[in-house]
């Protein structure tokens, strides 16, 4: 597994298009949280990250499967899969290695944005005026969102050929589960699948961590998900014969 992911690591690393999701993650998120006015936390005078967190998801629900669509849609289209499943190698190993390889570039990508966090820190009045422990929450669930998107894109990326078709599906796929099943919660209001929906939404799960509250049930949830979509890449890739 690990000559997998050195392999796809090193192969996302030397593409323009990890560079520029990267850099258009932190443009974006920066503008907005430092510049433009109406999201500016300098304008809104108090010491906390929530704009950069409620902003983060829908960013990620676009880079990420910028990140992923390659991963095996790439590979079938140019034949070099076939390569890579002659080796002693197992479909877990290889779906696991691309998943694991792709996520660092997600942790990547975050690493930067700690800079925003010290900032607020050292502006704050008094200094260090920042709940400290909401942060570390919310990183935590970044994080997840983040490893949860990359198993759709993964899956997504094994359905096709095509990196366009494979980023598109990722893209509606990763839409509905963090914000379709809360609007479905608000109309189903006030009866059983309201609460239902509520449960399958994302969106729900992520603000339970954002309070600084790490609930084993969230981090369950999380990793159902990843198991899910890793599982159903599996199903996909076990059934054909390349």
């Amino acid at each position: 597994m690990y000559a997998v992911f050195k392999r796809e690591l090193f192969s996302l690393l030397n593409s323009l298009m990890a560079y520029i999701t990267i850099g258009v993650f932190l443009l974006v998120s920066g503008l907005l949280l430092w510049f433009f006015p109406d999201t500016s936390i300098l304008e809104y005078g108090y010491a906390e990250l929530n704009g950069f967190f409620s902003l983060s998801p829908f960013l990620f629900i676009f880079l990420i499967p910028a990140i992923t669509m390659r991963s095996f849609a790439e590979e079938r289209r140019e034949g070099t899969y076939i390569l890579l499943a002659s080796r002693p190698l197992s479909d877990w190993q290889i779906i696991l290695g691309k998943y694991l390889a792709c996520f660092v570039l997600v942790i990547f990508a975050l690493i930067p944005t700690l800079l925003y966090y010290y900032s607020i820190v050292q502006l704050g009045l008094p200094q260090g005026n920042i709940d400290g422990g909401a942060v570390t929450g919310s990183y935590i669930g970044l994080l997840l969102l983040g490893a949860v998107f990359v198993s759709i894109g993964i899956f997504s990326s094994a359905i096709t050929k095509n990196q366009v078709i494979a980023f598109a599906v990722a893209v509606f796929i990763s839409f509905i589960v963090y914000s379709g099943f809360d609007a479905l919660s608000k109309i189903f209001s006030l009866s059983l699948l309201e609460s239902v929906f509520a449960w399958l939404s994302i969106n729900v799960h992520f603000q339970s961590m954002s309070r600084g509250v790490i609930d084993t049930r969230d981090l369950i949830y999380f990793i159902t998900f990843i198991t899910l979509f890793l599982g159903m890449t599996r199903l996909v890739i076990g059934g054909r014969k390349w």
